[in-house]
Protein backbone atom coordinates (compact mmCIF):
# COMPACT_ATOMS: atom_id res chain seq x y z
CA UNK A 1 0.00 0.00 0.00
CA UNK A 2 1.15 3.63 -1.16
CA UNK A 3 1.90 5.65 2.06
CA UNK A 4 -0.41 9.03 1.74
CA UNK A 5 2.17 10.77 3.83
CA UNK A 6 5.20 9.82 1.58
CA UNK A 7 2.84 10.55 -1.62
CA UNK A 8 2.51 14.79 0.22
CA UNK A 9 6.50 14.46 0.39
CA UNK A 10 7.11 13.59 -3.42
CA UNK A 11 4.56 16.31 -4.57
CA UNK A 12 6.42 18.82 -2.04
CA UNK A 13 9.60 17.49 -4.11
CA UNK A 14 8.34 18.08 -7.24
CA UNK A 15 6.80 21.33 -6.94
CA UNK A 16 9.77 23.06 -5.32
CA UNK A 17 12.74 20.95 -7.24
CA UNK A 18 14.63 20.09 -4.64
CA UNK A 19 14.78 17.97 -1.34
CA UNK A 20 16.16 20.58 0.55
CA UNK A 21 13.32 23.54 -0.73
CA UNK A 22 10.25 20.40 -0.15
CA UNK A 23 11.95 19.75 3.34
CA UNK A 24 11.77 23.83 4.37
CA UNK A 25 8.18 23.68 3.17
CA UNK A 26 7.16 20.92 4.90
CA UNK A 27 9.46 21.74 8.23
CA UNK A 28 11.46 18.38 7.73
CA UNK A 29 15.23 17.43 7.78
CA UNK A 30 16.37 16.90 3.76
CA UNK A 31 17.62 13.53 5.23
CA UNK A 32 13.96 12.94 6.27
CA UNK A 33 12.50 13.88 2.65
CA UNK A 34 15.10 11.37 0.88
CA UNK A 35 14.39 8.43 3.41
CA UNK A 36 10.81 9.15 2.74
CA UNK A 37 11.47 9.12 -1.18
CA UNK A 38 13.78 5.65 -1.31
CA UNK A 39 10.60 4.10 0.94
CA UNK A 40 8.07 5.27 -1.29
CA UNK A 41 10.26 4.07 -4.55
CA UNK A 42 11.44 0.35 -2.28
CA UNK A 43 7.62 0.12 -2.25
CA UNK A 44 7.12 0.80 -5.58
CA UNK A 45 9.93 -1.07 -7.21
CA UNK A 46 10.21 1.79 -9.29
CA UNK A 47 12.48 5.02 -9.01
CA UNK A 48 10.06 8.02 -8.79
CA UNK A 49 13.04 10.57 -8.56
CA UNK A 50 16.22 11.37 -10.25
CA UNK A 51 18.53 14.33 -9.02
CA UNK A 52 21.07 15.84 -10.85
CA UNK A 53 22.78 19.12 -10.93
CA UNK A 54 19.96 20.70 -12.09
CA UNK A 55 17.75 19.38 -9.12
CA UNK A 56 15.07 16.94 -9.66
CA UNK A 57 13.30 14.87 -12.35
CA UNK A 58 10.52 13.29 -12.28
CA UNK A 59 10.41 9.36 -13.86
CA UNK A 60 6.87 8.19 -15.51
CA UNK A 61 6.01 6.31 -12.38
CA UNK A 62 6.89 9.52 -10.34
CA UNK A 63 4.84 11.54 -12.23
CA UNK A 64 1.72 9.09 -12.13
CA UNK A 65 2.37 9.44 -8.10
CA UNK A 66 2.17 13.02 -8.31
CA UNK A 67 -0.97 13.25 -10.23
CA UNK A 68 -2.92 10.54 -7.66
CA UNK A 69 -1.26 13.13 -4.65
CA UNK A 70 -2.78 15.70 -6.14
CA UNK A 71 -6.29 13.85 -6.64
CA UNK A 72 -5.86 12.59 -2.93
CA UNK A 73 -5.02 15.80 -1.28
CA UNK A 74 -8.21 17.48 -3.32
CA UNK A 75 -10.53 15.07 -1.65
CA UNK A 76 -9.34 14.87 1.67
CA UNK A 77 -9.74 18.66 1.63
CA UNK A 78 -13.40 17.92 0.15
CA UNK A 79 -14.07 15.67 2.96
CA UNK A 80 -12.65 17.99 5.36
CA UNK A 81 -15.23 20.53 4.51
CA UNK A 82 -18.35 18.33 4.28
CA UNK A 83 -17.33 17.01 7.70
CA UNK A 84 -17.57 20.68 9.06
CA UNK A 85 -20.82 21.02 7.09
CA UNK A 86 -22.33 18.01 8.63
CA UNK A 87 -21.29 18.96 11.87
CA UNK A 88 -22.35 22.67 12.03
CA UNK A 89 -24.95 23.46 14.35
CA UNK A 90 -26.35 25.75 11.89
CA UNK A 91 -26.51 24.33 7.79
CA UNK A 92 -24.05 26.35 5.35
CA UNK A 93 -24.05 27.17 1.99
CA UNK A 94 -20.63 29.05 0.36
CA UNK A 95 -21.26 31.06 -3.32
CA UNK A 96 -18.28 31.76 -4.88
CA UNK A 97 -19.18 34.46 -7.64
CA UNK A 98 -17.45 36.65 -9.84
CA UNK A 99 -18.19 40.17 -9.58
CA UNK A 100 -20.36 41.36 -12.67
CA UNK A 101 -22.32 38.40 -12.75
CA UNK A 102 -22.49 38.43 -8.69
CA UNK A 103 -23.81 41.97 -8.76
CA UNK A 104 -26.25 40.76 -11.96
CA UNK A 105 -27.97 37.44 -11.09
CA UNK A 106 -26.63 36.47 -7.69
CA UNK A 107 -29.35 39.55 -5.92
CA UNK A 108 -32.42 38.41 -6.64
CA UNK A 109 -31.62 34.58 -6.36
CA UNK A 110 -30.13 35.49 -3.03
CA UNK A 111 -33.27 36.96 -2.41
CA UNK A 112 -35.17 34.10 -3.08
CA UNK A 113 -33.49 32.02 -1.12
CA UNK A 114 -32.66 33.33 2.15
CA UNK A 115 -36.78 33.80 2.50
CA UNK A 116 -37.35 30.77 1.89
CA UNK A 117 -34.18 29.37 4.32
CA UNK A 118 -33.26 31.82 6.70
CA UNK A 119 -31.88 29.00 9.27
CA UNK A 120 -28.96 28.61 6.97
CA UNK A 121 -25.67 30.32 7.49
CA UNK A 122 -24.70 31.89 3.93
CA UNK A 123 -21.26 32.73 2.81
CA UNK A 124 -20.56 34.82 -0.54
CA UNK A 125 -17.14 34.79 -2.07
CA UNK A 126 -15.67 36.92 -5.10
CA UNK A 127 -13.57 34.35 -6.73
CA UNK A 128 -12.62 34.44 -10.90
CA UNK A 129 -13.44 31.42 -12.78
CA UNK A 130 -9.49 30.55 -12.26
CA UNK A 131 -10.19 30.91 -8.42
CA UNK A 132 -13.88 29.52 -8.41
CA UNK A 133 -13.19 25.65 -9.97
CA UNK A 134 -10.18 24.59 -7.68
CA UNK A 135 -12.93 25.91 -4.62
CA UNK A 136 -16.09 23.46 -5.58
CA UNK A 137 -13.48 20.95 -6.15
CA UNK A 138 -11.82 21.00 -2.84
CA UNK A 139 -15.01 21.76 -1.03
CA UNK A 140 -14.73 24.94 -0.04
CA UNK A 141 -17.28 26.39 -1.90
CA UNK A 142 -20.48 24.20 -2.33
CA UNK A 143 -21.33 26.22 -6.29
CA UNK A 144 -19.99 28.56 -8.01
CA UNK A 145 -21.53 31.24 -10.45
CA UNK A 146 -19.21 31.41 -13.19
CA UNK A 147 -18.13 31.67 -16.61
CA UNK A 148 -16.06 30.52 -19.41
CA UNK A 149 -15.50 31.34 -22.88
CA UNK A 150 -15.85 30.00 -26.07
CA UNK A 151 -14.50 26.49 -26.07
CA UNK A 152 -15.10 24.14 -23.06
CA UNK A 153 -15.18 25.08 -19.32
CA UNK A 154 -11.16 24.41 -18.70
CA UNK A 155 -11.57 21.45 -16.03
CA UNK A 156 -9.06 18.89 -15.03
CA UNK A 157 -9.40 15.94 -16.62
CA UNK A 158 -11.82 13.34 -14.29
CA UNK A 159 -12.93 16.14 -12.12
CA UNK A 160 -16.42 15.36 -10.65
CA UNK A 161 -17.78 18.44 -11.25
CA UNK A 162 -21.45 19.22 -12.59
CA UNK A 163 -21.72 22.39 -15.17
CA UNK A 164 -25.73 23.88 -15.43
CA UNK A 165 -25.62 26.80 -17.79
CA UNK A 166 -27.44 29.92 -16.81
CA UNK A 167 -26.95 32.24 -20.23
CA UNK A 168 -24.66 33.55 -23.03
CA UNK A 169 -23.25 37.39 -22.10
CA UNK A 170 -22.11 38.82 -25.60
CA UNK A 171 -19.32 41.11 -25.62
CA UNK A 172 -20.05 44.64 -26.50
CA UNK A 173 -18.19 47.64 -28.07
CA UNK A 174 -18.06 50.51 -25.94
CA UNK A 175 -17.21 53.86 -27.96
CA UNK A 176 -16.08 57.17 -26.53
CA UNK A 177 -18.92 60.22 -27.57
CA UNK A 178 -18.17 61.63 -30.99
CA UNK A 179 -16.30 58.17 -32.08
CA UNK A 180 -16.48 57.12 -36.06
CA UNK A 181 -18.64 54.52 -35.55
CA UNK A 182 -21.50 55.87 -33.31
CA UNK A 183 -24.38 55.06 -34.82
CA UNK A 184 -23.16 51.98 -36.86
CA UNK A 185 -25.77 48.27 -36.22
CA UNK A 186 -22.41 46.50 -35.79
CA UNK A 187 -18.29 47.20 -35.95
CA UNK A 188 -15.81 44.64 -36.33
CA UNK A 189 -13.36 44.74 -33.94
CA UNK A 190 -10.57 45.24 -36.96
CA UNK A 191 -12.28 47.98 -38.24
CA UNK A 192 -10.72 49.51 -34.84
CA UNK A 193 -7.38 48.52 -35.94
CA UNK A 194 -6.11 52.48 -35.42
CA UNK A 195 -8.11 53.09 -31.50
CA UNK A 196 -6.20 52.60 -28.84
CA UNK A 197 -7.75 50.14 -26.57
CA UNK A 198 -9.00 50.05 -22.87
CA UNK A 199 -8.80 46.90 -21.64
CA UNK A 200 -11.26 46.07 -18.68
CA UNK A 201 -10.10 42.13 -18.12
CA UNK A 202 -7.67 39.84 -18.29
CA UNK A 203 -9.60 37.54 -20.32
CA UNK A 204 -11.14 40.36 -22.52
CA UNK A 205 -7.53 41.43 -23.25
CA UNK A 206 -6.29 37.22 -24.36
CA UNK A 207 -9.09 37.47 -26.62
CA UNK A 208 -8.40 40.70 -28.19
CA UNK A 209 -4.74 39.81 -28.58
CA UNK A 210 -5.59 36.61 -30.33
CA UNK A 211 -8.34 38.72 -32.56
CA UNK A 212 -5.91 41.12 -33.60
CA UNK A 213 -2.97 38.58 -34.64
CA UNK A 214 -5.31 36.80 -36.41
CA UNK A 215 -6.79 39.67 -38.12
CA UNK A 216 -3.22 40.83 -38.85
CA UNK A 217 -3.29 43.79 -36.45
CA UNK A 218 -1.23 45.00 -33.40
CA UNK A 219 -3.37 46.02 -30.21
CA UNK A 220 -2.79 49.19 -29.07
CA UNK A 221 -3.63 49.28 -25.58
CA UNK A 222 -3.83 53.04 -24.00
CA UNK A 223 -5.15 51.41 -20.17
CA UNK A 224 -5.92 48.22 -18.90
CA UNK A 225 -7.54 47.45 -15.61
CA UNK A 226 -9.74 45.15 -14.23
CA UNK A 227 -12.97 47.07 -13.18
CA UNK A 228 -15.65 47.36 -15.86
CA UNK A 229 -17.16 50.18 -14.68
CA UNK A 230 -13.78 52.10 -14.33
CA UNK A 231 -13.42 50.92 -18.07
CA UNK A 232 -16.26 52.56 -19.23
CA UNK A 233 -15.10 55.45 -17.40
CA UNK A 234 -12.12 55.44 -19.30
CA UNK A 235 -13.77 55.44 -22.60
CA UNK A 236 -16.04 58.22 -22.05
CA UNK A 237 -13.36 60.09 -21.30
CA UNK A 238 -12.01 59.30 -24.66
CA UNK A 239 -9.04 57.36 -23.39
CA UNK A 240 -9.73 54.61 -26.23
CA UNK A 241 -12.40 52.01 -27.08
CA UNK A 242 -13.16 48.74 -25.20
CA UNK A 243 -14.88 44.90 -25.41
CA UNK A 244 -17.39 44.84 -22.40
CA UNK A 245 -20.05 42.15 -21.63
CA UNK A 246 -23.63 42.93 -21.95
CA UNK A 247 -23.50 42.60 -18.05
CA UNK A 248 -21.49 44.56 -17.46
CA UNK A 249 -22.96 47.31 -18.93
CA UNK A 250 -25.67 49.45 -17.69
CA UNK A 251 -29.32 49.07 -18.29
CA UNK A 252 -30.88 51.64 -20.88
CA UNK A 253 -32.04 54.74 -18.65
CA UNK A 254 -29.52 54.38 -16.32
CA UNK A 255 -26.22 56.48 -15.07
CA UNK A 256 -23.47 53.57 -15.08
CA UNK A 257 -23.17 53.63 -11.48
CA UNK A 258 -23.61 50.42 -9.46
CA UNK A 259 -24.70 50.36 -6.12
CA UNK A 260 -21.71 49.68 -4.46
CA UNK A 261 -20.66 53.26 -6.06
CA UNK A 262 -24.21 55.01 -4.48
CA UNK A 263 -23.79 53.39 -1.25
CA UNK A 264 -20.08 55.16 -0.59
CA UNK A 265 -22.00 58.06 -2.36
CA UNK A 266 -24.89 58.07 0.59
CA UNK A 267 -22.10 57.48 3.37
CA UNK A 268 -20.04 60.73 2.17
CA UNK A 269 -17.09 58.71 1.01
CA UNK A 270 -15.81 58.64 -2.62
CA UNK A 271 -16.83 61.82 -3.52
CA UNK A 272 -14.43 61.95 -6.48
CA UNK A 273 -16.64 58.84 -7.98
CA UNK A 274 -19.93 61.76 -8.61
CA UNK A 275 -17.64 62.51 -11.43
CA UNK A 276 -16.93 59.26 -12.48
CA UNK A 277 -20.68 58.31 -12.62
CA UNK A 278 -21.39 61.51 -14.89
CA UNK A 279 -18.10 60.16 -17.22
CA UNK A 280 -20.03 56.61 -17.74
CA UNK A 281 -22.68 58.18 -19.10
CA UNK A 282 -22.32 59.32 -23.47
CA UNK A 283 -20.21 56.12 -24.06
CA UNK A 284 -22.02 54.51 -26.80
CA UNK A 285 -22.38 50.82 -26.73
CA UNK A 286 -22.51 48.86 -30.19
CA UNK A 287 -22.50 45.04 -31.29
CA UNK A 288 -19.78 43.43 -32.17
CA UNK A 289 -20.28 42.10 -35.86
CA UNK A 290 -21.25 38.09 -36.05
CA UNK A 291 -19.72 35.82 -35.00
CA UNK A 292 -19.42 38.11 -31.94
CA UNK A 293 -17.57 36.44 -28.65
CA UNK A 294 -19.68 35.52 -25.37
CA UNK A 295 -19.15 34.58 -22.09
CA UNK A 296 -21.14 31.10 -20.91
CA UNK A 297 -22.27 31.93 -17.79
CA UNK A 298 -23.37 28.83 -15.51
CA UNK A 299 -22.83 27.29 -12.06
CA UNK A 300 -20.61 24.70 -11.18
CA UNK A 301 -21.10 22.22 -8.14
CA UNK A 302 -19.33 19.18 -6.49
CA UNK A 303 -20.82 15.71 -8.01
CA UNK A 304 -21.46 14.08 -4.81
CA UNK A 305 -23.23 10.92 -3.57
CA UNK A 306 -25.61 12.68 -1.53
CA UNK A 307 -26.48 16.19 -3.24
CA UNK A 308 -26.08 19.17 -1.36
CA UNK A 309 -30.30 20.45 -0.57
CA UNK A 310 -29.41 23.82 -0.30
CA UNK A 311 -26.58 24.48 -3.42
CA UNK A 312 -29.33 22.64 -5.39
CA UNK A 313 -32.05 24.86 -4.44
CA UNK A 314 -29.99 27.98 -5.11
CA UNK A 315 -28.75 26.92 -8.55
CA UNK A 316 -32.52 26.54 -9.26
CA UNK A 317 -33.32 30.28 -7.87
CA UNK A 318 -30.02 31.36 -10.33
CA UNK A 319 -31.80 29.44 -13.26
CA UNK A 320 -35.13 31.51 -12.59
CA UNK A 321 -32.87 34.94 -12.69
CA UNK A 322 -30.10 34.38 -15.34
CA UNK A 323 -33.82 33.44 -17.53
CA UNK A 324 -35.84 36.49 -16.28
CA UNK A 325 -32.91 38.36 -17.23
CA UNK A 326 -32.32 37.56 -20.55
CA UNK A 327 -29.51 39.12 -22.59
CA UNK A 328 -31.49 41.56 -24.51
CA UNK A 329 -33.00 43.04 -21.08
CA UNK A 330 -29.45 43.59 -20.26
CA UNK A 331 -28.71 46.31 -23.41
CA UNK A 332 -28.17 49.88 -22.78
Amino acid sequence: MIDVQRLRILRAVAEHGSFNKAAGALLLTPSAVSQHIAALERGLGHPVAVRSTRGITLTEPGRLLVEAAEAVAAELDRVRHEIDRVTAERPRLTVATFVSGGRKLLPDALARFVAAHPEVELTVLEAEPEDAIPMVASGAADLALTYHFDGPLPLRPGAALDWQPLREDPLALVLPPGHRFTGRASVAPAELATDRWVLGCLKTEAYLRRYAERAGFELRVAASTTDYFFARSLVTAGVGVALIPRIALPPEGTDGAGAGDRDRHAHGHGAGNAEGDRAARGATVVPVEPPSPARHIGVLTLRRRRPHPYAATLTEALTAAGHERAPGADRP
